[in-house]
């Protein structure tokens, strides 16, 4: 589940600036992801669904995501991941438990700061037509992985007259489609300095796990 919420980072980080049908996917990419450099913050009010027609899941949840350099926040149902870039903590609300982890430093790391310098070589990006009969300012972007990754493909569904990002799609290859809807994006909060740190004080009882 934290990997497939860290692939919303990758694909926020690859939208948050206007896009122009003139350019190719690679260059609305780039001018993306030095846009998002210059950003303080951002956050993200997100609908998620996961769906598996073969083995009859669909579920939906509500959540926000929080990105701050290399620092995230994500709040989904009853469970809250954090980290600091450093380190992650992972909050279960059911069982008042929180796993510590090293963030990650390997070629699966999906910190924002490794999805913006290793994108370029690390994926391919084309339109996809035949998408636009509903709304003919829809564009969507697919990205497949050039090498070995757990999804197959992500596809970014954009209105160009609004400039607007409104959902992607994960497809991994366990047959998992992991669908995000972004309701509303705010750039620049106000957010307190501890805010992506876990505080285990406002957490009374919890058990620590540290698997550092």
């Amino acid at each position: 589940m934290k990997k497939k919420l860290l692939m919303l980072i990758m694909a926020i980080l690859t939208m948050t600036v206007n896009l122009h049908a003139q350019k190719t996917a690679d260059e609305l990419i780039k001018q993306v992801v030095d846009k998002t450099r210059s950003l303080k913050n951002l956050k993200i009010d997100f609908v998620y669904k996961m769906i598996n027609e073969k083995a009859g899941i669909n579920e939906t949840k509500s959540g926000i995501l929080y990105i701050n350099d290399e620092s995230y926040r994500i709040e989904l149902d009853q469970q809250l991941v954090i980290s600091d870039g450093k380190t992650v903590w992972t909050y279960l609300e059911d069982s008042n438990e929180v796993m510590v982890t090293n963030a990650a430093d390997g070629d699966e790391a999906m910190t924002p700061s490794k999805l913006l310098t290793s994108y370029y070589k690390d994926y391919s990006s084309s339109f996809v037509k035949g998408r636009e009969a509903a709304n003919k300012f829809l564009k969507t972007i697919e990205l497949k992985p050039k090498t070995g990754k757990k999804f197959s493909k992500m596809q970014l569904a954009v209105d160009e007259q609004k400039l607007q990002l409104l959902n992607l799609s994960i497809f991994d290859n366990g047959g998992n489609t992991f669908y995000y809807d972004l309701s509303k994006m705010t750039p620049d909060s106000k957010i307190a300095a501890d805010f992506f740190q876990f505080n285990p004080k406002k957490y009374p009882g919890v058990e620590v796990v540290d698997m550092r």
